[in-house]
């Protein structure tokens, strides 16, 4: 009953497609389970380079079956859009699942996050606007709009309705817009039912029954540990839950049959969006990491944020995910630093302090405390074992694993789909 849960554990973006696209190949389902395409991934396969922002990485695996979960946002439009461009490069996407029970973006949530992120001004959470947190809102609310609702319109009516009757109040009189006409909104959401009817199934039951069959299952979240509703550096989050535990109730599987717990690290560390960053470099070297990184978001198109890595954000994701295994990508980026400071410990108000503040205030004002590991200058993109590293990538790798709190498994050396070294297989 192998179940893993592939997950963030910084602030998103660590390269959680590379390592779920090479598991890919050995598990018989890949889900996602929170999120919605304010999430994105870059899959390298041979000389093909693939973004993904809603889909699950595994549809890239022609023997897998990706899943999106009942936990996931899901915009029609987008859906569609992405699956288009994917067949006409020649990816079957025949095999996809969507739940039933999975919530729809609707076109008056993307108006809401817009103009109420415009409302804040300097008090901006910076959201993609795609109208993620908005849906999760109407979902806490019981407005929402689910993907079974698309085959009753009765029901569908009713229930754009409802959403729409506070939310016309709100747009009319608050923000000075036009009210939206509920007519219009169920005329096009019914547009998307027939296109995607088919995709859509019980995929709780599919996936028990799965893991009850002893196949691999794979659960995939998006954004990272840091940006967890619950867990992360609040309100500068996202609107559901990529740590651990949101595997269970986004894709509706007890937490006894997840057998490991997988922490993608950057071996920096990087973040989209506001919010406090203790290790931000605003110098040369924050430069250097992001134009040798290419860290730009795959799906909001902005640069990242770049600092050194972070083994106090490592620890955490340890403990509040319960992991297993790391898998450290990017190492590569960090070829010809002469030496390399890592983020050991915080000050805060002139006190050490080795684990995360849970006071935002705290965690606002914390300074990093750095230590200086020798750096190294040889190319590593073609190493195929952890032996053919150079010593000193090798001392920065076992240093950053035994700060973090769990065996780093996998390195990634390169952005190409063979360029990962494996230490420990995942699916032992």
């Amino acid at each position: 009953m192998p179940a893993l849960v592939l997950l963030g554990a910084q602030w998103g973006d660590e390269g959680k497609g590379k390592a779920t696209d090479l598991l890919g190949g050995s598990v018989d389902y890949v889900v996602r389970y929170q999120g919605g395409n304010n999430a994105g991934h870059t899959v390298v396969v041979g000389d093909q380079k693939y973004a993904l922002h809603l889909l699950p990485s595994g549809i890239l695996s022609p023997g897998c079956t990706p899943v999106i979960g009942n936990g996931v946002v899901v915009d029609p439009a987008v859906l569609l859009s992405e699956l288009s461009g994917l067949n006409e490069r020649g990816v079957d996407t025949s095999k996809l699942l969507i739940s039933g029970n999975a919530h729809l973006i609707t076109p008056y949530n993307i108006t809401v996050d817009k103009v109420t992120e415009r409302f804040l001004g300097k008090r901006k959470i910076g959201t993609t606007g795609r109208g993620i947190g908005p849906t999760y809102a109407d979902k806490i609310n019981r407005v929402g709009i689910r993907v079974q609702d698309l085959y009753d319109e009765s029901i569908l009516h009713q229930k754009v309705e409802a959403a729409l009757d506070v939310k016309n109040q709100l747009l009319t009189k608050l923000y000075n817009r036009r009210a939206i006409e509920a007519g219009q909104v169920v005329e096009e959401l019914l547009g998307y039912a027939e296109q995607i009817k088919g995709y859509v199934a019980d995929t709780t039951l599919i996936l028990n029954n799965a893991l009850d069959d002893d196949k691999v299952v794979l659960f995939e979240g998006g954004q990272g540990t840091l940006l967890d509703i619950d867990h992360g550096t609040y309100p500068f989050v996202t609107s559901s839950n990529p740590t651990a535990g949101g595997a269970c109730t986004g894709a509706g599987v007890g937490p006894t049959k997840i057998s490991r717990v997988i922490g993608i690290l950057k071996a920096y560390t990087t973040r989209v969006g506001a919010g406090p960053f203790p290790t931000e470099l605003f110098d040369k070297d924050g430069e250097a990491l992001r134009t040798i990184g290419g860290e730009r978001g795959v799906t909001t198109g902005r640069d990242r944020r770049c600092g050194w890595f972070d083994a106090v954000i490592a620890r955490y994701a340890t403990r509040v995910n319960g992991l297993t295994d790391f898998f450290l990508t990017k190492l590569d980026v960090l070829t010809g630093w002469e030496q390399i400071p890592v983020c050991v410990a915080y000050e805060i108000d002139g006190k050490r302090v080795e684990e995360l503040p849970y006071s935002q205030t705290d965690f606002h004002h914390a300074k990093p405390v750095y230590e200086m590991l020798p750096g190294w200058s040889e190319d590593i993109t073609k190493a195929k074992s952890f032996s053919d590293l150079p010593k000193n990538a090798q001392a920065y790798v076992k240093a950053l694993e035994e700060m973090s709190g769990a065996p780093i498994s996998a390195i990634g050396v390169g952005p190409g789909r063979d360029e990962t070294i494996e230490i420990n297989s995942f699916l032992s």
